[in-house]
């Protein structure tokens, strides 16, 4: 079943890698020029990959290709369909094309010397700091529920950590590109406003700001303040996000949704926007120290996590359904380094 399953996600991705190149033809033809002439265009395969993680039954398949294609991928062609964003640059080849579509990456604007990822000390500690964590998982009957969902939170941070930069650092081996950080530790946050837009899964971040804070701040400075239009751009941005989070929950547990993750992001949207506010009035005046500020906006963000983020996910089987594919995944690990020392040993 596990092969089955494989050989189907393979062929899903075919199928993306496909539409994406005839994505690149309708941009390098004259016939379908930016506009609502490109959007119609590019509205079948946008469809495409809403109802693409529909076909997959793997939890961390189905996040990853929702994630990355029902959101980000979709987010970009719609900036494509009007001339911007990263995928409407006349230099980009095809691979390139493909490789920003479809992956969560960002092409670093200023390339450096310097590596912007985690250095492999600080990357092979996180992956031994998460296989710790899902061994704990074994005795969660003696473990407390309050510290059992402080260990979900570290669980999605070390889990989309990894992906992410396992994903970007094979694209970067493959196209030689030099590339954003995907997060930037995120438990340094002194602000939710820090931990939102400097820190927490920056490639959402980077695609958010040009389809709905960017679009959303420029339409409400025709009617009030440009300083102040801020303020609907932010709380419209975590609107979007907290919709495309919903959906990405649908994919996975394929349940009528509760809103609860919708009301996470509302909730996050109305304190940043106050956050905003209050700092404009009196953070020159009684700035909170960084012993103090950081404490608080990592404690906040995990106490509403647990109240209104993970329920959901741990209703649908989430938990359980990962662990069987971990131990899916160290099952065929061990029967490979199991052949390769009996290859070795036999020679």
């Amino acid at each position: 079943m596990a092969s089955e399953g494989i050989n189907k996600f393979i062929k899903l991705w075919l199928c993306i890698i496909i539409s994406l190149c005839y994505c690149y033809s309708i941009g390098r033809t004259k016939k379908t020029p930016k506009g609502i002439v490109r959007l119609l265009c590019l509205l079948p395969v946008m469809c495409l990959f809403l109802a693409i993680p529909l076909n997959i039954s793997s939890i961390h398949f189905a996040g990853t290709t929702a994630f990355s294609i029902s959101w980000l991928a979709n987010f970009k062609l719609l900036l494509f369909a009007f001339g911007k964003g990263p995928l409407s640059s006349p230099s980009l080849s095809l691979p390139r094309f493909i490789a920003i579509a479809c992956f969560p990456i960002k092409i670093q604007q200023h390339p450096s010397h310097l590596n912007v990822y985690q250095t492999p000390t600080n990357y092979a500690i996180k992956v031994l700091l998460f296989a710790l964590l899902l061994s704990v998982y074994d005795y969660t009957h003696h473990i407390h529920p309050t510290i059992l969902l402080v260990l979900y939170c570290f669980h999605i941070y070390f889990c989309l950590e990894i992906i992410l930069v396992t994903v970007a650092t094979l694209t970067r081996a493959l196209l030689g590109l030099e590339l954003e950080k995907q997060f930037n530790e995120p438990y340094l946050s002194t602000s939710l406003q820090d931990f939102w837009g400097k820190r927490w899964n920056l490639m959402a971040t980077s695609v958010l700001r040009p389809t709905v804070y960017e679009p959303v701040r420029n339409t409400a400075a025709r009617f009030i303040r440009r300083k102040r239009a801020l303020l609907p751009a932010v709380f419209g941005t975590f609107v979007v996000s907290g919709i495309m989070h919903e959906l990405i929950f649908y994919y996975l547990g394929r349940v009528w949704p509760t809103w609860e993750v919708m009301r996470f992001f509302l909730l996050h949207g109305v304190c940043v926007t106050a956050e905003i506010v209050l700092k404009n009035a009196f953070a020159d005046k009684w700035p909170l120290p960084r012993e103090v500020s950081t404490p608080l906006t990592v404690g906040f963000v995990m106490i509403t996590g647990n109240w209104l983020f993970f329920p959901p996910l741990l209703r649908c089987g989430a938990k359980e359904r990962a662990l069987e594919e971990y131990a899916v995944l160290g099952a065929f690990i061990k029967n490979v380094t199991t052949l390769t020392f009996s290859s070795f040993r036999s020679h």
